[in-house]
């Protein structure tokens, strides 16, 4: 297991390999990413449809079966926007420039809303919201409707929130040289966030829109566009800062900026 300090050289690795990425591979990448992130919301939603469970439970379990999705990222390979936040560090220790980054920044986050929107359309068409006699598809509403309400500081705020424990997942994930250790990493930090919801902008992807599509297949009319568009921006805004200032700035200055005197 490598100690923070090997984890910020790492970073400083795997950010360069990020940015040498080809754009079509980054792209690729992008898509499989917001599909895997999309799996693990679409897992919670069938626990969360269970109207049994009580708050703090459901919550829990519902995060747990989130984290199905940054596992995936993880441990299959694929190219997520909010724990490439953390290439700020090689952008600091002048592994690569702003440009470089920003472009692969903006290919992959193109990727995962087309990842996302695509699980999405295809659950649509499964009839996934049938499941539970209808609970799955009610529950589907139900967060999509609430995301898309949030008072805009809220939602930027909580993306802040997000992104700070995500990114804890990803760099965490660095330290460790097993499948168990990858899993671990992943499923603490990302069930904590979503159960205390925070927001994450490319799980927004998959949510918000699949919520749209299920409101006019039950007869409800709750999410609008506008709220849609609104929280996935301030939700981006939040997640960059959470996740490439107050972590990836913060172990930069701590370990790579020292090491480099």
């Amino acid at each position: 297991m490598l100690t923070p300090a090997e984890i910020e050289v790492s970073a400083e690795k795997i950010g360069q390999a990020k940015a040498n990425l080809a754009l079509p591979k980054a792209f690729v990448l992008g898509c499989m990413a917001g599909f895997y992130i999309g799996l693990g919301a679409t897992f919670m939603l069938i626990v969360k449809a269970d109207s049994t469970l009580s708050f703090g439970i459901s919550s829990v379990l519902g995060g747990l079966a989130f984290s199905l999705g940054l596992f995936l990222v993880l441990v299959a390979g694929a190219e997520l926007f909010t724990g490439n936040s953390l290439m700020a560090i090689g952008l600091l220790s002048r592994k690569y420039d702003l440009k470089r980054m920003l472009s692969r920044w903006t290919v992959v986050y193109a990727g995962n809303l087309v990842g996302s929107l695509l699980l999405a359309l295809i659950l649509h068409l499964a009839a996934f919201r049938t499941l539970g006699g209808g609970a799955v598809g009610e529950v589907a509403v139900s967060i999509a409707a609430a995301k898309a309400g949030l008072a805009p500081s809220a939602v930027f705020f909580r993306g802040i929130l997000c992104n700070i424990l995500v990114c804890l997942a990803v760099w965490m994930s660095f330290a460790g040289t097993t499948v168990a250790d990858k899993f671990f990493a992943a499923a603490v930090p990302v069930a904590g966030f979503v159960a205390c919801g925070f927001e994450h902008c490319i799980a927004n992807m998959f949510f918000i829109p699949f919520g749209m599509l299920t409101q006019g297949a039950i007869g409800l009319d709750s999410v609008t566009m506008a709220g849609m568009v609104q929280n996935i921006a301030l939700a981006t805004a939040g997640n960059i800062v959470g996740g490439a200032l107050m972590v990836a700035c913060a172990y930069w200055f701590v370990y790579g900026k020292k090491a480099k005197r």
